[in-house]
């Protein structure tokens, strides 16, 4: 039986809900400290990182209350990594899991391991898998495009390159290191990388907009 392997952020569950959920959690530390309503200061947050990205989002709310201190930030980004999360898988995703709940399932997840392991809590994605590898348990080297924990799969599933498939939404980094060794390859259309075109290398051997098209005859269709 062939194997299915899921990326986690904008594949199972929308990857902005956690920055939301944790702007929310540091609205709430610094409520306190700026005399703001946190539900305020989050909503600034958010408004800021639609229009601006996330990078300065913590430096730029301390500054307008002239509390700016690299101290701060700091302790802005403790709380926005630490906080647990309030996520919920894609409705198709829920779907797609339950569809093949007898095949066997993997996760693979980049990112601090420690906020990647709060968010597989979260969504109570291990009831679903064998297995969530977080890639930066095993070395940072070892993150995607790094074949490393494919290969782990491999051999705890006793099966070739071929006989897996994952799925993913970032072709900047999910299938380039994955494709020359066999491995088939499904990107998702959504999220940050929905738009982004890929060369022959980076870009998945068959491209889905939702985690139904994912079926059994499809599986069968793509692995030969």
């Amino acid at each position: 039986m062939p194997v299915l392997v899921f990326d986690l952020d904008d594949t199972l569950y929308p990857e902005l809900s956690y920055v939301h959920s944790g702007f929310r959690a540091v609205a709430e530390f610094l409520s306190p400290l700026l005399h703001q309503p946190a539900e305020t200061l989050a909503a600034g947050m958010i408004a800021e990182e639609a229009e601006q990205g996330r990078g300065q989002v913590f430096d730029n709310v301390l500054r307008r209350h002239g509390r700016w201190t690299k101290t701060l930030v700091a302790a802005c980004l403790r709380h926005y990594r630490q906080h647990r999360p309030q996520l919920a898988l894609y409705p198709d995703a829920e779907r797609c899991l339950a569809r093949f709940a007898a095949w066997p399932l993997y996760l693979v997840t980049d990112g601090h391991k420690e906020v990647q392991a709060r968010k597989v809590a979260a969504l109570a994605v291990a009831r679903h898998v064998r297995h969530a590898y977080l890639t930066n348990r095993y070395g940072r080297h070892r993150a995607k495009p790094s074949p490393h924990v494919f290969e782990l799969i491999c051999r705890r599933e006793g099966v070739p390159p071929g006989q897996v498939i994952y799925v993913g939404d970032n072709p900047r980094k999910d299938f380039v290191g994955i494709k020359p060794l066999g491995f088939r390859t499904v990107r998702i259309l959504r999220g940050n990388y929905a738009h982004l075109e890929a060369d022959a290398a980076h870009e998945a051997h068959r491209r889905i907009h939702t985690l139904d098209e994912l079926t059994a005859e499809f599986v069968a269709e793509l692995v030969g």
